[in-house]
């Protein structure tokens, strides 16, 4: 029993170490910045795109157990979820720089959204949320109905005929989509996300690089799937969490390998690492509610090699030109559409072969934003392609460079995925990207021949 607690005390302390080591703060800190972050994102944020989305007034009406997409980036910490029905009210005054945020709801929705219905009084909740709105008498009602972003469209069907029954026909005009006001509300970062958001791709940039590398892979024995649940429990013993299950594939010089013509939903079974393989991961975080997407590559030294091979650096060096040349189409006002074929014009002219499929970033993985570009389409993408890009918003950069390989006799993948923010002007790297290959093992430069 002794050796038993002693083995259990060990553990937790090696957790909390490596805890220490990647800082992630305790859940309680966690909580702590996040309602401070909703704070300053309803002062600052929320009556900037309501006035550039054209709307005074914002319902956001949830259920327990079916919640809005938005309404959960509106609720305190220690809100997991809606609760009954939940009903939140946001209405911007002309006269007024400022929003007011109301809970219809028996308790305050946290600090900010203070409650103004009383059941004693009015037992109805439907009644009382159209009588507030009546009070305030908006021009335009904004309700969560979308037909291009998933994250914007999160009224279900009973919520919105139960409001069309509640509220005067003579108000029905008034209901427009809030599509342009959610996915603002979605994409923009303050000036303290974006401080730590370099922060959580730090660390998700260190995951990575600890389980590429000896500690976890042993040439010849380890799998690729060990690898993945290595990630996970990873993750997990760090306290914080993944949005998508990580993968970590193989491209190597065998003609049995056909990994260039792999597509995204024909992944192999699990395999062997070798010496000589490359190693492509993906791999995503969540902490703060912010998201991380990375992909990233790494080479298994063979025996006697203390480098990557020289074709696999200049390989790398293509698939970092295409990033150069899609973060330079970014430009304000642009769409994903425009910002896609400009990039791929470029590319072609530079006689580079690959593949854009870029996607905003934020409070989900695969965020609320413009669209630039699918793995399985490299036209026009109708509806979040077609929506324009704006200052204080995160990207991943995601794409491939599909390179020729002489010493394989076959095309290379350089897949590369990292997180970026465009300021308005310029795309920056939320902490910077790969430019060398991760080498399996590392090189020790005190160990000589």
């Amino acid at each position: 029993m002794k050796i038993l607690l002693t083995l259990v005390l060990a553990l937790i302390m090696s957790i909390s170490l490596q805890a220490q080591d990647f800082a992630v703060l305790s859940q309680k800190k966690q909580s702590e910045v996040i309602d401070q972050w909703l704070g300053e994102r309803l002062e600052t944020v929320l009556p900037k795109v309501m006035d550039r989305a054209g709307i005074d007034m914002w319902l956001v009406i949830s259920r327990e157990y079916n919640e809005d997409p938005i309404i959960k980036t509106l609720l305190p910490s220690t809100w997991l979820a809606a609760r009954r029905r939940t009903m939140l009210l946001i209405f911007k005054p002309k006269s007024s720089n400022e929003v007011e945020t109301i809970a219809v709801a028996r308790y305050n929705v946290g600090e900010h959204f203070k409650k103004a219905w009383d059941p004693g009084e009015q037992p109805d909740q439907w009644k009382r949320l159209v009588e507030l709105i009546a009070e305030r008498n908006p021009n335009k009602i904004g309700i969560n109905t979308s037909e291009d972003f998933g994250h914007a469209d999160g009224l279900n069907h009973t919520e919105y005929e139960l409001l069309l029954e509640y509220l005067p026909k003579s108000d029905h005009k008034k209901l427009v989509s809030a599509e342009d006001l959610a996915v603002g509300w979605l994409e923009t970062r303050t000036t303290s996300e974006l401080a730590t958001y370099r922060h959580i791709q730090s660390i998700a940039h260190d995951i990575i690089q600890e389980g590429l590398s000896e500690q976890v892979i042993t040439p010849g024995v380890t799998k690729t799937t060990d690898v993945v649940w290595w990630y996970r429990d990873r993750i997990k013993d760090l306290g914080i969490e993944t949005w998508f299950h990580p993968t970590v594939d193989i491209q190597r010089v065998s003609n049995e390998s056909k990994e260039h013509l792999r597509t995204f939903d024909n992944n192999p079974d699990p395999e062997v690492i070798l010496p000589g393989d490359v190693l492509h991961m993906d791999f995503g975080i969540t902490y703060l509610r912010l998201n991380t997407d990375t992909q990233e590559l790494a080479y298994v030294l063979k025996p006697g090699e203390k480098e990557v091979p020289q074709y696999l650096v200049d390989a790398l060096v293509v698939g970092n030109r295409l990033q150069d040349i899609l973060s330079t189409n970014f430009k304000t006002g642009r769409t994903g559409n425009e910002i896609l074929k400009e990039a791929r014009t470029q590319m072609k002219s530079e006689d580079i072969k690959g593949t854009i499929y870029t996607h905003p970033m934020g409070y989900h993985g695969h965020a609320a934003g413009p669209t630039i570009g699918m793995w399985d389409n490299q036209g026009d993408v109708p509806g979040s392609g077609d929506y324009p890009l704006y200052p204080n918003t995160v990207y991943a950069i995601e794409l491939n460079a599909e390179v020729y390989l002489e010493e394989w006799q076959k095309p290379f993948r350089v897949m590369l995925e990292e997180g970026a923010y465009f300021d308005g002007e310029k795309v920056i790297y939320l902490n910077g990207r790969q430019k060398e290959f991760l080498t399996i093992p590392r090189q020790k430069s005190y160990l000589k021949d």
